[in-house]
């Protein structure tokens, strides 16, 4: 299952001020052409705004223009992203340092 919030928004400081939720979740990370990155946060809203003061990763580098997001309490944070990497497979998900940086691999 897709997230549960159909529809994306734009990836900018205001856009994300104004729709993403200071509160528990996960979320997703696109460009036009793809997946690039699914994470879990306590505070989606200031991770979002982290993302976007990002200048040398490979995020940034592929150049977000889109978000979406769902709320879900902190136990089930983990399961809903491991899920949903599975399903969309975005491409950042997929690198080696992922595991690092977020924890296991589900691939």
């Amino acid at each position: 299952m897709s997230f549960a919030e159909c529809s994306a928004r734009s990836f900018t400081a205001a856009s994300v001020r104004k729709n993403a939720p200071e509160a528990s979740g996960v979320y997703g990370l696109s460009n036009a052409r793809e997946w690039l990155f699914i994470g879990e946060t306590n505070n989606i809203r200031a991770r979002l705004l982290e993302h976007l003061e990002e200048a040398d990763t490979e995020l940034a580098c592929r150049r977000p223009t889109g978000f979406i997001f769902e709320q879900c309490s902190p136990g089930e944070r983990f399961r809903r992203r491991d899920a949903l990497v599975r399903q969309l497979e975005p491409v950042l998900n997929r690198r080696a340092d992922y595991t690092k940086r977020f924890g296991p691999s589900i691939f």
